[in-house]
Formats: C-alpha cells, sequence, structure tokens
C-alpha cells in the first residue's frame, strides 16, 4: 500500500478492498474512526491539539487588528455608533453563523469544510452540484483572504513610512511589492517551518493579548474621550440620506474582523480528536476575539475625536493618525502601530495555511481542473505543497491589479466575503433542512446543535448572512459622489468566477467530479 494516495476515489477502492485506509500518523481512534467513514486518506499528520488551534484561529482572525484598519468603512457609513452597534450585530450574528458550522464540524471532521457538509446534507437529487459550486466558492474566499490580509499589512507599512518620512510618498507599487514579501514570507514559513505552526500561533497569541493591552491602556489613559452620548447616539449618513441606510452600508467593518473562525475545519485533518476539538476552537476564538476587537473599538470611538480631520492623515488610515494624537510621539505611534502590523503579517501566514489546505481537499475531491497536481502530498514534508505554492502565485498575481487601480482593495475584499457567505448560508442550508424534514444527521459532540435551541441558532444564522451578502455589493459611497474608481466590481468578478466553474463543471467536472458522499455511500 502506498504511504500518500491523492484522491478519494483511491481512498474508496482500497476500503472495497478490504486493506486500513488511515496511515500510521497521530490521532485518535474517533479521528481514524471519521477519516474512514468520510473515505479519506490521513495524510497529514495531526500536530494540532485544542489550545494551538484555538490561538491558530485567533491568530488568523486577528479581530482587533483588523477592526482598527477597516473602521474607515463604517466611520463614513453610520459614523461612531454606527461602527459599535454594527459591530455588536455582526458579532452576534457571526457567534450562531459560526455555532452552526462547529456543528456540522464535529459531524465530519474533514478539511473540505462547506462543500463537504453540503455534499452530505444537502438533499441527494442536489448533493453534487450544490457541493461543487460550494467548493469554488469556498475556494475562492479563502484565496482572496490571503492577498486581502496581505494587502491591509502592505499598505499599513506604507503609512507607517508615511507618519515617519513625511516627504515618503505613497506609491501604489511599493504596496505591492510589500505585499509579495508578505505572502513570500507565508509561503516559506508554511513549507519549511510548518511542523512549528502549532508553537508560534501559541507564541503570536500571547502577542496578541499584549499588544491588545499595551494599545488599549494608552488609549484609554492619554487620549481625549469624548462623550458617550456623541459616541453612541451620533450617526454619519455618508451622503445616502437615510442613517439606517448608511449604517448597513457600512456592515462590512464589522463583518471583516470576524471571519475566518471556520479555519479549524479546514485543518481538521492536522487536528486530534477533531470532533470534539474543532467546534471548541471555532466557538472560542469567536467568543475571545469578538471580545477583544468590541473593547477595542469602543476606546477607539471614545478617543477618535473629529473622524473627518482623522481620516483625511495621508498616512491612509485613521488609527495611525489616532495613535500619533493620543501619544503625541511618532516613536510611541510606531509602536503602537507596529503591534498591529506584525500580528496581521502572520494572519496571512495563518490563511495561507487554511487556504491551501482547502484547496488541497476540493482537488481530492477532482473539484478543480489540474486536481491530481493540486492534491499532492509531498512525501517528505507530508504537504500540500502545490496548494501552498499555487496559492503565494495567486495572491502575488493578484496584488498587482493594486498597482494601477483604487478599486483594489473593495474588489479584494467584497468578493472573498461574497463568496464565503454563500458557502456559509448553503451549507446551513442544508442542515437546516435536515433537522426540519427530520432526515438522519451524523452523531455531534457540539451540545448547542442539539434540538429547539440548535434549530433557532441555524435560523438565525440565516436571516444574518443574506443581509451581509447583499450590502457586500455596494460601493463605499452614493452617488453622485460614485464615479468608476470608487465603484466596488464585486458582482462582475464574482460572476466571472462562477461563469467560470459553470463551464469547467459542464466541460469536465461533472464527468469526474461526484461529490464527497458518494465516497461515504460506499464505505457504510
Amino acid at each position: 500500500m502506498e504511504k500518500s494516495l491523492n484522491t478519494s476515489s483511491e481512498a474508496t477502492e482500497i476500503a472495497l478492498h478490504g486493506e486500513a485506509i488511515v496511515t500510521d500518523k497521530v490521532g485518535t481512534d474517533a479521528d481514524r474512526h471519521d477519516m474512514f467513514r468520510m473515505g479519506k486518506v490521513q495524510q497529514m499528520q495531526r500536530i494540532f491539539n485544542l489550545f494551538p488551534m484555538v490561538s491558530f484561529s485567533i491568530i488568523l482572525m486577528a479581530s482587533w487588528e483588523i477592526a482598527l484598519g477597516a473602521s474607515v468603512i463604517s466611520i463614513f457609513n453610520g459614523g461612531v455608533a454606527g461602527t459599535l452597534y454594527m459591530y455588536i450585530v455582526c458579532w452576534g450574528g457571526f457567534l450562531a453563523v459560526y455555532s452552526s458550522m462547529a456543528e456540522m464540524g464535529s459531524m465530519a471532521p474533514t478539511s473540505g469544510g462547506q462543500y463537504h457538509w453540503v455534499s452530505e446534507f444537502a438533499p441527494p437529487r442536489y448533493q453534487k452540484i450544490l457541493s461543487y459550486f460550494v467548493g469554488w466558492l469556498s475556494t475562492l474566499g479563502w484565496q482572496i483572504a490571503v492577498i486581502s490580509t496581505a494587502f491591509q499589512a502592505g499598505v499599513q507599512i506604507q503609512g507607517l513610512l508615511v507618519l515617519n518620512y513625511p516627504d515618503y510618498i505613497f506609491e501604489r507599487w511599493h504596496g505591492t511589492l510589500l505585499v509579495i514579501a508578505v505572502v513570500s514570507f507565508g509561503c516559506l514559513f508554511n513549507i519549511f517551518l510548518a511542523k512549528q505552526l502549532p508553537f508560534m500561533e501559541v507564541l503570536f497569541l500571547i502577542f496578541h493579548i499584549c499588544g491588545f493591552f499595551c494599545i488599549l491602556v494608552p488609549l484609554l489613559v492619554l487620549g481625549k474621550k469624548s462623550s458617550s452620548k456623541e459616541v453612541w447616539t451620533v450617526f454619519f449618513d455618508g451622503g445616502w440620506n437615510n442613517q439606517g441606510f448608511s449604517t448597513l452600508v457600512g456592515i462590512l467593518a464589522g463583518v471583516i474582523p470576524l471571519l475566518g473562525a471556520d479555519a479549524a475545519a479546514h485543518m481538521a485533518e492536522e487536528l486530534q480528536d477533531a470532533a470534539y476539538t474543532l467546534p471548541r476552537a471555532m466557538m472560542y476564538s469567536t467568543i475571545a476575539n469578538g471580545g477583544m476587537g468590541l473593547v477595542m473599538m469602543i476606546a477607539y470611538c471614545y478617543v477618535i475625536g473629529d473622524f473627518l480631520t482623522v481620516y483625511s492623515t495621508p498616512t491612509g488610515f485613521g488609527y495611525i493618525k489616532v495613535f500619533y494624537n493620543v501619544t503625541g510621539s511618532h516613536a510611541g505611534a510606531s509602536a503602537m502601530c507596529s503591534a498591529v502590523i506584525i500580528v496581521i503579517v502572520f494572519c496571512s501566514t495563518t490563511m495561507l495555511a487554511t487556504t491551501s489546505r482547502q484547496l488541497f481537499a476540493f482537488a481530492r475531491d477532482r473539484g478543480v481542473p489540474f486536481s491530481s497536481w493540486f492534491a499532492h502530498v509531498n512525501p517528505r514534508f507530508q504537504l500540500p505543497i502545490n496548494s501552498i505554492i499555487f496559492s503565494f502565485f495567486f495572491s502575488a498575481l493578484l496584488s498587482l491589479i493594486n498597482i494601477g487601480s483604487t478599486v483594489a482593495f473593495n474588489i479584494i475584499n467584497s468578493v472573498g466575503t461574497v463568496a464565503l457567505m454563500i458557502s456559509y448560508m448553503i451549507c446551513i442550508s442544508c442542515l437546516l433542512w435536515r433537522k426540519l424534514t427530520h432526515q438522519p444527521l451524523l452523531p455531534s459532540k457540539y451540545p448547542p446543535g442539539r434540538g429547539m435551541i440548535g434549530i433557532a441558532i441555524n435560523v438565525f444564522a440565516l436571516c444574518f448572512l443574506p443581509v451581509v451578502f447583499i450590502f457586500s455589493f455596494f460601493p463605499p459611497y452614493p452617488e453622485p459622489a460614485l464615479t468608476l474608481p470608487w465603484m466596488n466590481f464585486a458582482c462582475v468578478i464574482f460572476g466571472a468566477v462562477v461563469i467560470f466553474s459553470a463551464v469547467w463543471y459542464v466541460v469536465k467536472a461533472r464527468f469526474v467530479y461526484d461529490g464527497p458522499v458518494a465516497y461515504v455511500k460506499k464505505l457504510e
């Protein structure tokens, strides 16, 4: 028997001949049972347990750091009050979303995540086609997440340069080179230092928490605070002529910092006792990051002052200006900003690990072109190195958009958000369908998903996600301020990817992609 197999069909064929399909890797009996049931070969080492995986998810989300940079979206669409209320709404919404996904992850802990769950839980006649499109959407969403995070790190480094060197000219191609440097670091780390990832995640979690207090305390102690009435009751409509609508347009500022807790699912095949550990890692990271993000944003909104002046800063990021206003020192502001940027850089590295596993899993089920190449696991490193390298080049090429167009940031964030929102909606809808129609469900080690409480959580998640999906397509500014450079082209890019995946399905995938449930059925 070969040590490494590339497709689920090979795993199924071995199982049908009575041979053990679980190679000699670290993992519990429950892990081996789950992999056998799903028809998957254990190709990577299970090097994570609960605390490192919680650390992994927390660093990947980096909520309070990302929220500072993303705040510009909601400050001009809702004001400080809108920023805080939308963050709270998003935190509650994502707790329901990730609780629903944690339930599915406990039932089927696989790197495939959403597309695998859809394949198992959807109505039989729709399992194949729905799982195929969800696989594409999830893969697209995670690929864009890498470049989005690296982009934030790159341009924030430029903002720091502007703060310290007023003569520095903010060139877009400089930002692109910094983005490529960030993803290059992530690629090299994920290939040559992958076995150190659990330790590094814990180390950066400590840095993440220390940085939180090192920024929060100066803001609260040194910052000039606005009144609570100004912070919690003053909105800004951003030119939409409707405060409520404008606040909803700014919802992305609450969404972006809370995306990514499902990363634990895509690392499930490297996680010990995944059915138990995975849902807890998802929920612990969402609770911890959401809480830290909320506290940071409250403190930030109290000391921001005149946000129109703050966000006109040549650094390009209002939080950099706020840090300088609070400390009155370039050195102090630079130290605080560096704490943010360092975590975002490693956040991008962590995302690259997750993204490559998602691509590997979908390729293993032959959902993408060149599947055997993407699904190959290097026997020396025991990693999907081809998927890691592709994810690096995809990010590097996409970063070139920034050189010639100011729409890059909106495209990158919006398309990825839209793709992930749809994948979440479809898989949760399939789970809810099985519950409401009393279809059999797999055993779960996640108690909140049971009974009417679980159904209520699923319904709330499905009420929240369409709102995010709709407003992800909105431009940051209304007419007449809206011009071509500020258009949100998410719908165009998203449509192009959907069309390409549909064409590939008709031409090739429908003949080779069976969907994960096909292999599960053969093993039962």
